[in-house]
């Protein structure tokens, strides 16, 4: 039996045609492992810390997209938790491309890694723009391009490639359009930057950085794979992982980019 998939999590649907069911395992492995359970926790604590620092007292809705198995509204319930799928924990159906939301009536979106399965960035900025109200904006979590991200995510997801040199923005544009590049946000927000600034100019990338907690991510299994240490080691692991963050660049498997919605007044000339 290859490696792969004797570490494959037997509790995990791997049939990605069933993908509401397969939501359903991710949320029950999300609930009852602690080592896992302990990384979203830092994204959902990171996230909600910058909307604090980044929006001020802007008004409006917080909304999650792409939840799927999300937990972030057992901690924070002000959330709107959305997906392209029903599932009885979401409260929202919600497209990207095309947001089922009034003008100027959202604070900030939050989405972690959702953003790669968009296939056409550029239509979800021109929503960022219609429903974010100036001095709001949105927080991603995706995954990282470091060269440790590049080798994991470039084997262990089979229908999801990891291809940096993809020629466009949408899917349609990749090399392989028949599954997802997870390199969208690399492409997009770094390879991309100046057009990104200049198709957007009433957005503005304010944050961007390289989550930590990259060891406690490889342990657990994710939502896919078996964990490999002991749920009693998650602290000391936390602890490796501070000793270890000078290598986040090198190690790092997810990153944040928060984008600010300015006024057009201020937008760039």
């Amino acid at each position: 039996m290859p490696l792969i998939d004797f570490l494959r999590d037997p509790d995990v649907r791997h049939d990605f045609d069933d993908a509401a069911e397969r939501l359903l395992d991710h949320r029950r492995i999300l609930s009852k492992r602690p080592m896992i359970r302990s990384v979203f926790e830092d994204f959902y604590h990171r996230i909600r810390a910058l909307d604090e620092r980044l929006f001020g007292d802007t008004a409006g809705l917080r909304i999650e997209l792409g939840a799927g198995s999300s937990m972030l509204k057992d901690y924070y319930p002000d959330v709107v938790t959305s997906d392209i799928l029903p599932a009885p924990h979401l409260e929202r159906v919600l497209d990207a491309m095309s947001l089922d939301l009034d003008d100027q009536s959202v604070r900030v979106i939050y989405g972690i890694n959702c953003f790669h399965h968009f296939p056409d960035p550029a239509r979800f900025f021109a929503e960022v723009t219609r429903v974010v109200r100036p001095g709001g904006g949105v927080i991603l979590i995706d995954p990282y391009f470091g060269p440790l991200s590049r080798l994991l995510y470039a084997h262990l997801f089979g229908e999801e490639t990891f291809d940096r040199t993809g020629p466009g923005w949408r899917a349609d544009e990749q090399h392989d359009t028949n599954r997802t590049n997870q390199a969208l946000s690399y492409i997009v927000f770094f390879r991309d930057r100046a057009r990104f600034v200049a198709e957007n100019p009433q957005l503005q990338i304010v944050q961007s950085e390289v989550m930590l907690n990259y060891v406690r991510y490889v342990l657990s299994g994710g939502l896919n794979f078996r964990q490999l240490m002991p749920t009693q080691t998650i602290g000391g692991l936390r602890v490796v992982e501070r000793l270890l963050s000078p290598a986040a660049p090198v190690l790092g498997l997810h990153h944040l980019v928060a984008i600010r919605r300015v006024p057009a007044a201020a937008a760039p000339a």
